[in-house]
């Protein structure tokens, strides 16, 4: 395999950094959070991430409202996220895209690296 090599807890790292902002912004981690690291993208999903009032609005059948906030959230924590991957990686982030789901509770936090330059 080629690319940039990773330390072993590097997806640990970023798993850990997204989970805690998510805590920190949001009022409440997910109970679950793991990263993979792949040759040209990061994954992080995040398990059981709904707070008790947005566990309201979704039994009310607000679902998409909860889901319009939690991707404005994502989309404002861009940069930040970003800076996480990026650190622990190495390399530039070319592209970030998050989506959330509602059965199974989760979120996605997809991260595309720019190709390595080679010298």
């Amino acid at each position: 395999m080629t690319g940039t090599v990773q330390a072993p807890d590097a997806a640990l790292r970023i798993a850990t950094a997204i989970n805690e902002m998510h805590s920190e912004y949001i009022g409440r981690g997910a109970a679950i959070a793991r990263a993979t690291i792949g040759e040209n993208d990061v994954m992080v999903v995040l398990e059981d991430i709904y707070t008790p009032v947005e566990r309201t609005l979704i039994g009310a059948g607000h679902f998409e409202q909860v889901k319009e906030t939690r991707q404005a959230f994502q989309m404002a924590m861009r940069e930040k996220f970003i800076a996480s991957v990026e650190e622990e990686t190495g390399r530039t982030v070319r592209a970030f895209t998050s989506q959330v789901h509602l059965a199974p509770d989760l979120a996605v936090e997809v991260f595309i690296l720019a190709p390595e330059t080679h010298s």
